[in-house]
């Protein structure tokens, strides 16, 4: 799942900056206040009753729990701390540290009925936030040894769910909760598997050349919608394969695609040009919420969009002129709960918004 306060340069301090860090589960609730509501942009249709949900550090990818009255969400705190996993009302209140305080996490998920959660940690490997990439080569992503851990949601009776030296993240869960979906580069590749919650029965999805990352089911489970970047030359394979042996990935491009559960079936769903990326599905299952900066593939601004699965009817969700980012839907498909660089503090502070969803008008 990915991360980050997207400005691609939040992306990498979310990713990798940071001192190590020291905390426990437990030890501290972040400081937290009730909901500031905010008005919606110009063009904003979709949004309704918009509130800000966190203040202050860099705060992303938040996902609702099965009743929809809670978010986790990954934090790095005003102090700089490495991305730690939260967990909040969906009003803001009674935020709480549930990851160790240890190495860095990210992209964390409810399962088990909302009485557990999943997400990856550097932790195993040292207790200190992972060194930062070496931007020597541009602007590239680092694939640090995250492993997958679940736990309680006060964060006791943690268990490791993988163990190997690749890159193991990116994890959410089937509707059915029987099978997470994740991302690895165990064979090589960064390509998309599936497994048991219990991390047993391993099956590989993917098998083309390319960053294939940041998995959703559908609401039915049929389907799987993720992002994907296809090297397009020999050069950019050769580019591609390079940097990733250095556990490096360089994301300039990226569409969004869906297969079906099994792997089978993959087809690209946009082509648009640019990033485009955390895709996640409406509850109707027919359209996909995703993210862009297809208007200016150079630019920093990032919007939120909407497509129907054959890649037609794209409509602009979000208007602000900076970052909106890593949407999804709640599960009765009221709420939109998103991050954005709109109201920080400071410039680049990304917070975790929630809004109403409004639909047209039938026959709008």
């Amino acid at each position: 799942m990915q991360r980050q306060s997207m400005l691609w340069g939040t992306m990498v301090m979310m990713l990798t900056g940071g001192p190590g860090c020291t905390a426990r589960a437990g030890d501290h609730e972040a400081a937290s206040g009730p909901a500031v509501v905010r008005a919606a942009e110009p063009g904003e249709g979709h949004l309704a009753n918009i509130r800000q949900l966190t203040f202050g550090g860099q705060n992303a990818e938040a996902y609702f729990s099965p009743d929809g009255r809670q978010l986790i969400f990954q934090r790095t705190d005003p102090e700089g701390r490495c991305d730690q996993q939260y967990i909040m009302n969906t009003d803001g209140s009674g935020m709480r540290q549930v990851s160790n305080g240890l190495g860095r996490t990210t992209c964390g998920y409810f399962y088990e009925g909302g009485t557990r959660i999943v997400y990856s940690s550097t932790f195993h490997a040292s207790e200190q936030c992972p060194p930062p990439p070496d931007m020597s080569k541009g602007y590239v992503w680092p694939l640090p040894d995250f492993e997958i851990y679940s736990s309680r949601t006060d964060g006791s009776e943690l268990r490791r769910l993988t163990e190997n030296p690749a890159y193991d993240a990116e994890a959410t869960l089937s509707p059915d909760g029987s099978r997470l979906v994740f991302t690895s580069t165990r064979d090589g590749d960064l390509e998309i598997y599936s497994m048991n919650v219990d991390g047993s029965d391993v099956r590989r999805l993917t098998h083309a050349v390319g960053y294939d990352g940041g998995p959703f089911y559908s609401p039915d489970g049929s389907l799987i919608v993720y992002r994907a970047s296809r090297p397009s030359t020999p050069a950019e394979t050769r580019d591609y394969q390079s940097l990733l042996a250095e556990r490096l990935v360089r994301p300039s491009r990226l569409d969004v695609w869906v297969m079906n559960a099994d792997g089978t079936n993959p087809r690209q769903v946009t082509a648009l040009g640019g990033a485009n990326f955390a895709p996640f599905f409406h509850p109707d299952g027919k359209r996909i919420i995703f993210v862009s900066n297809h208007h200016n593939p150079r630019g920093r601004n990032f919007d939120l969009f909407m497509i129907n699965l054959d890649g037609t009817g794209l409509t602009q969700i979000t208007t602000y002129d900076d970052f909106d980012g890593f949407p999804m839907f709640s599960p009765d498909g009221r709420q939109l709960v998103f991050a954005s660089n709109r109201h920080g503090s400071v410039p680049g502070e990304t917070n975790v918004f929630i809004a109403d969803w409004v639909e047209p008008p039938a026959g709008n």
